[in-house]
């Protein structure tokens, strides 16, 4: 039988999938999600394969799981950032901030892009986790013409061309580059949406 790490057998399963995660993020940002055999992520992880398949039935499974688990934990503390912030173009900022902080594993990764090489029921899913954030967008947009902030316009347009400006994929490395690259972002975002004041 297999050595349980942790106290319990529950904290052992949790130890696990957190291990498995952070190889399958690692081997991903190496070399693509494409490429990356379940075998690879148990031995990047330390553990058996049959462990892998103790969790997940295959390597879309375990891809869901991950974006799962980050997924959630991004919300929650992007809505920590946001309970200190009641003006909507404030929010609107630190939103921003935010998305930039976000390493974006899924789309910064080499090989193809994951829509191509992932079924339509995972990438259906996957559409689902994205709603989560989106929806903590809309509410800020809302609040926003609300509160006469932002001018009238169409949600659901503006929260996809938003989230583009945010991919990840122009935010460089540098710390001063990257705070200049986030300044621009902020002030290409508010003149978009319409924000009544002058970006910072």
């Amino acid at each position: 039988m297999p050595k349980i790490i942790g106290k319990s057998l529950h904290e052992h399963r949790q130890m696990t999938r957190h291990k498995l995660f952070t190889a399958l993020s690692t081997l991903m940002s190496e070399r693509g999600f494409d490429s990356v055999t379940l075998a690879d992520i148990a031995t990047a992880a330390g553990v058996g394969r049959t462990a892998v398949y103790n969790h997940f039935p295959d390597k879309e499974a375990l891809l869901l799981g991950f974006i799962t688990h980050e997924t959630e934990q991004y919300a929650q503390t992007l809505e920590r950032a946001l309970a200190e912030v009641d003006d909507p173009v404030e929010q609107l900022r630190t939103y921003i901030r935010q998305q930039a902080q976000l390493t974006r594993v899924f789309h910064l990764a080499p090989g193809p892009d994951l829509r191509t090489v992932l079924s339509r029921t995972t990438q259906a899913r996957l559409r689902e986790h994205a709603e989560i954030v989106e929806s903590i967008l809309k509410r800020i947009l809302r609040a926003g013409i609300g509160e006469g902030e932002f001018p009238e316009q169409d949600i659901e347009p503006t929260v996809q061309l938003v989230n583009a400006c945010l991919s990840g994929r122009l935010i460089p490395d540098d710390p001063a580059a990257r705070e200049r690259a986030v300044r621009a972002t902020e002030a290409f975002v508010l003149r978009a949406v319409g924000a009544r004041v002058a970006a910072a």
